[in-house]
């Protein structure tokens, strides 16, 4: 699994959900113009770039551990600090900043726990510290029809359910564990358009994240029954596709 991809890719793959989510999370984590504020794991920047056009390019931080997105995000919003590192080490200084915000990361954190800590670390007293991650479990999630039909035709094939954050009830744990008092757990629902079949299709033949890696390792037999079975399970073109993502906002 890699997100050493080319941004494009991956604005391809999830930037229809990533973008309208990213509005969503803004909201929740009541972000306003004054705010010093941290996006950590910001991938190509669909958070970031709403953060910078509320407090201003300067006064937003970025942090991801994939240098293409951090070169990607260099280039889109050359104003904002965008730095190449692991939520687990952040490399910024205690309670700085006055909101940190983690959009669909905490799931692919290699210890998730340590990771929002170091959120909470480098959060001001009080400040606002929230997460979301994907509904992959409970089968809300945009990749929910993706998923089903791998099984379908591969039933050992893995998925995304198992990681952190995304069932029910873990990501509350997750802060809890980290050391938040009374995090707040909340849903974030949005929904992406596809004009066609291929237009949902195409991106995960990308490689990006676990689905794309599954893909890519599939011979082409495999592939072309899994096409078909997810042709069958998604509605006729145009379709919509809704997606849910657990949300959690606490305090430092």
């Amino acid at each position: 699994m890699s997100f050493d991809v080319a941004a494009t890719s991956y604005h391809r793959f999830m930037g229809r959900f990533s973008e309208p989510l990213a509005d969503e999370f803004v909201r929740l984590g009541d972000i306003r113009a004054g705010h010093h504020v941290l996006d950590v794991g910001c991938g190509p920047g669909a958070l970031t770039a709403r953060l910078a056009a509320i407090v201003g390019e300067d006064a937003a931080a970025a942090v991801d551990p994939s240098a293409s997105f951090v070169t990607a995000l260099h280039a889109r919003l050359p104003g904002v600090d965008v730095r190449r590192a692991a939520a687990e080490s952040l490399p910024f200084s205690n309670d700085l900043f006055d909101a940190v915000l983690a959009q669909l990361v905490v799931h692919f954190m290699t210890d998730p726990v340590a990771g929002l800590r170091e959120m909470r670390r480098v959060a001001a007293p009080d400040a606002p510290v929230a997460a979301c991650v994907w509904d992959h479990e409970g089968g809300t999630g945009p990749l929910s029809a993706f998923w089903t039909a791998a099984h379908d035709v591969d039933p050992g094939a893995p998925d995304e359910s198992g990681l952190a954050g995304t069932r029910q009830g873990h990501l509350v744990e997750l802060f809890s564990r980290a050391g938040f008092a009374d995090p707040e757990p909340s849903t974030l629902t949005v929904a992406a358009s596809f004009a066609t079949f291929e237009d949902w299709w195409e991106p995960f033949t990308l490689g990006v994240g676990p689905a794309g890696a599954y893909v890519a390792g599939l011979d082409h037999d495999t592939v072309t029954r899994l096409r078909t079975r997810c042709r069958e399970l998604l509605p006729g073109p145009p379709f919509d596709v809704p997606a849910t993502a657990w949300a959690v906002r606490a305090r430092a």
